[in-house]
């Protein structure tokens, strides 16, 4: 070996062990230094400022007891990935938390101390198709408080920061949330009414709703002529305010603005609220209505009350019984983003409206559920009618029009003159009212702190006939819902009575990525699809009434007889049936081709490209050293 290649191999040597003391050096100085950033996409290890504010609030320690079966074949594959994931976010609650949170995992072997434990803290075995049984939950407590989620699962993973904070959070408060409730309905279960009480009528029991919040809150009812919200009510749940007047707007006005939580379900049609109609002379009824005029005004929020919004992307039924302004919501008309909605899977809106305008200033609106583009709103008149003549000239819109919508910031009273007068009855003829001297009430100009306000135009969804199935199960009363609609209005007010900062809480970004420019392009070939069906049915239609026209010329005794106009007809239809039917094969060919052919580049992308990379940078840097040795 030549002196001059003995001296490249020490240079070489040398400068490795002095990159190597150099790295060992830095990680010894830098230890000390817990730096670390987070480049996933949707940022899903990077905690949200209101669980930073919840965790820094803590007096005193919070134990959270991780229950996870370890071994081999203990837990389905899917789920083992995921049980590091939820590791792994307890470990930023554990830094973040700063001392006051205290992480145990256990290992709930069968016949051990930690599934004895896992027992006690109301963590749920899951079977095996074994037979054997694995725990995966967790419990959080403190003191003697405690919350269990009893099974973690891959469909709640967006929620999971939230359900961890939420349950941080209940385990640090000591006392139930009150929550009132104001209803112009018998939400709490109140008589029928005189007239349908003749008719046999009974007493009505509360709603369901209602019964499932007394489990979670001290539940208290609001009069809806109460001129000032008590001052223990954190959330307030307004239920239909028919004919609200103008002091208990100014009271919900000054409770929204005291830092009062407001869930309000507004209808400008409500089915299940039938009142007399007295410009009817034979008596009848129609929907009730509600609002809040003065309050949506200053908020900068309009709902139109004539109209009830159809869709038909949602509607329910289908043929005679298509029902546009029946609709049931889902997918993409819920927001997904938003810790509430995106695990409320379905609502179910009867004869909804929508609200419009643009927020006052210092608010921000954030749309919870909305319509499809292919909707528009319709006259109250035709608001119940189905099949043809419920689609007879509709005309989309070409515009999301939203259902809910939560308003939050800084809001300003509707009321700056102070509190209303009350109405009182123009005195009689030549009598004077008497003036009775009121003191005057202090009255709040604009709120201190961030306020939030849930606003949605439709209050029939809560009733127990839209929102669950109420069954008799050997004497005992089972309540099974139908649809996200409890589970709705539930989430919302456990939101809002919680700590404030859970508000500030995001949906958290998956883990997985699925294709979804796959989904996409099957969504617009079905769109294609429909339509051609729609001509196709379109051209049905049409032959059927010439034919109907040419008979009736014919006359009676020949109907039976096709005439040469009537052939010609016929043979024209079943032309255009068969080009249509070429044209839907042709479609679904392209589509099979289009989504085979993404999906073998996709593959070839993601197996091929990196290594292909990897290889050509591994080859140019070879090159790159070899130019530089025959340089020198």
């Amino acid at each position: 070996m030549d002196k001059k290649r003995l001296e490249h191999l020490i240079y070489s040597a040398a400068g490795v062990a002095a990159l190597f003391l150099i790295l060992v050096a830095f990680n010894y100085l830098t230890s000390p230094v817990n730096a670390r950033i987070d480049l996933t996409e949707g940022h899903v290890y990077t905690l949200s400022a209101g669980t930073r504010a919840v965790l820094g609030r803590l007096e005193s320690p919070v134990r959270i007891r991780y229950y996870v079966t370890q071994g081999e074949g203990a837990m389905p594959v899917q789920l083992k990935t995921y049980a590091q994931r939820v590791e792994d976010l307890l470990n930023e609650f554990r830094r973040a938390a700063g001392g006051k949170l205290v992480i145990e995992k256990l290992n709930p072997q069968p016949d051990s101390d930690a599934e004895d434990s896992a027992t006690l803290d109301g963590i749920e075995g899951q079977l095996l198709n074994t037979g054997d049984k694995f725990y995966f939950g967790l419990a959080v407590s403190q003191l003697d408080q405690k919350v269990a989620i009893p099974v973690l699962t891959t469909e709640r993973e967006r929620l999971l920061e939230y359900d961890l904070t939420r349950a941080i959070a209940r385990v640090a408060t000591t006392e139930k949330p009150t929550v009132g409730v104001m209803s112009a309905l018998p939400v709490f279960g109140r008589g029928l009414g005189p007239r349908l009480m003749q008719q046999g009528g009974g007493l009505q029991e509360p709603w369901v709703l209602i019964s499932e919040l007394k489990r979670d809150f001290n539940v208290k009812e609001v009069e809806m002529s109460a001129e000032k919200i008590p001052d223990d009510i954190k959330v307030l749940l307004v239920i239909h305010p028919r004919d609200i007047s103008e002091v208990t707007q100014w009271a919900i006005d000054q409770f929204v603005l005291r830092g009062g939580k407001l869930i309000a379900f507004l209808d400008p049609y409500a089915y299940f609220d039938q009142q007399r109609d007295f410009q009817n002379p034979l008596g009848g009824t129609q929907a009730a209505q509600s609002t809040f005029y003065t309050l949506l005004k200053a908020w900068g929020i309009d709902m139109d009350m004539s109209k009830v919004i159809a869709d038909m992307s949602y509607a329910s039924g289908q043929g005679s019984r298509l029902l546009p302004t029946l609709l049931s919501l889902s997918g993409t008309a819920l927001n997904a983003d938003d810790v509430v909605m995106s695990q409320v899977g379905s609502l179910l809106i009867p004869f909804g409206g929508t609200f419009s305008g643009k927020p006052a200033a210092g608010l921000t609106e954030t749309v919870l559920a909305r319509t499809s583009p292919n909707s528009m709103p319709v006259d109250l008149i035709i608001a119940t009618l189905s099949g043809e003549p419920s689609t007879r000239g509709f005309k989309p819109s070409g515009t999301e029009n939203p259902i809910a919508i939560r308003l939050t910031g800084k809001f300003k009273t509707a009321y700056p003159d102070g509190k209303p007068k009350p109405y009182a009855p123009p005195p009689e003829k030549g009598k004077e009212a008497a003036k009775a001297e009121e003191k005057p009430v202090a009255s709040l100009k604009e709120s201190t702190g961030e306020g939030a306000v849930v606003l949605v135009a439709d209050a029939d969804m809560l009733t127990d006939n839209a929102a669950v199935d109420i069954q008799d199960v050997f004497g005992q009363r089972v309540v099974v819902p139908r649809n996200g609609n409890l589970n709705f209005a539930q989430s919302l007010v456990e939101q809002f009575s919680g700590d404030d900062a859970l508000m500030s809480l995001r949906s958290r970004a998956a883990f997985s990525r699925p294709l979804t420019v796959v989904k996409d392009m099957e969504a617009r070939a079905q769109q294609s699809y429909l339509g051609k069906i729609k001509e196709l049915e379109d051209n049905l239609q049409e032959t059927q009434k010439k034919l109907e026209d040419l008979q009736k010329r014919r006359g009676q005794a020949q109907a039976t007889i096709l005439s040469p106009e009537q052939q010609a007809e016929v043979d024209n239809f079943r032309k255009k049936a068969a080009e249509t039917k070429k044209d839907l094969k042709e479609l679904r060919k392209n589509l099979r081709q289009d989504a085979d052919a993404l999906e073998f580049w996709t593959k070839v992308a993601n197996i091929g490209v990196m290594p292909v990379l990897v290889a050509l940078a591994g080859i140019g840097l070879a090159l790159a050293k070899r130019k530089r040795a025959a340089a020198r």
